[in-house]
């Protein structure tokens, strides 16, 4: 089955941090499907926000039918998100993009600000010895979730939780070691994780960020550059909601 919009309904909503929220939605069709990886698209109610919200998916739950999505407020749209509670109904289309691709290979899980939700629900599928590393802002969130699946280490620009510093910092720091990078976080941090990853001579697959029109692959309004020419637009580029948001890292060209 392909991604439909569908009606889902809120089963819980809290505030992780000053301007983070958990929400978590009823709709078994997207999650029955869904993967690590993956995102979906969020419809305002509000007629002047034309266009989806597209938030990485943090937990799925098969047997419950439910998506958790931890997002940002950055906007009027996900202000409007931030006020839905318990039984509200909210359009949904997804899943979308293709998630990660699992290896049974020693494991280090890197996010950074809002791209530390999507490592839950990939932590939760990997079945190998994991290592954790996360970038704050300054509020942390998500760590007791994190904190039962792997080994975390932490970097906070302010200092005041890990390393000042970066999540190459951390890395740095605590020598942590893996054999297969996966990281999603915004372009200059996945710049430097795959500047990393090749200079140890490491496998990375890299989730990446970036502002969605259509989120099908339609309007091209996502496109990051690539290495190889792309099939659909015949230049150097690739579609991030369509043949993303996880790429290998030897696919794209920062």
């Amino acid at each position: 089955m392909s991604a439909v919009k569908l009606t889902a309904r809120v089963r819980d909503q809290k505030k992780l941090a000053s301007d983070v929220y958990s929400l978590v939605l009823y709709v078994p069709e997207i999650a029955d499907q869904a993967k690590a990886g993956q995102f979906v698209s969020l419809y305002s109610k509000d007629g002047a926000n034309l266009l989806p919200r597209p938030i990485s998916l943090c937990e799925i739950d098969h047997e419950e039918g439910t998506i958790r999505l931890v997002y940002r407020v950055v906007g009027k749209g996900t202000e409007e998100f931030s006020k839905l509670v318990e039984g509200d109904n909210i359009e949904v289309m997804g899943p979308l993009g293709n998630g990660f691709t699992m290896k049974d290979k020693r494991a280090i899980l890197i996010g950074g600000g809002i791209g530390i939700p999507p490592m839950l629900e990939l932590a939760k599928e990997l079945n190998c010895e994991k290592n954790i590393v996360l970038g704050f802002r300054d509020e942390t969130f998500l760590l007791d979730d994190l904190e039962p699946r792997g080994e975390l280490f932490i970097a906070s620009e302010d200092g005041k939780t890990g390393v000042k510093g970066n999540v190459l910092d951390a890395i740095r720091e605590y020598e942590v070691r893996g054999d297969i990078i996966y990281a999603c976080g915004p372009t200059p941090m996945l710049r430097a994780i795959k500047e990393y990853a090749f200079a140890h001579h490491m496998e990375a697959q890299l989730s990446l960020e970036e502002k969605m029109a259509c989120g099908i692959g339609a309007c091209l309004a996502c496109v990051c550059k690539s290495t190889e020419i792309d099939d659909h637009s015949h230049v150097h580029n690739k579609r991030i909601c369509k043949d993303g948001p996880v790429f290998d890292a030897r696919e794209v060209d920062f």
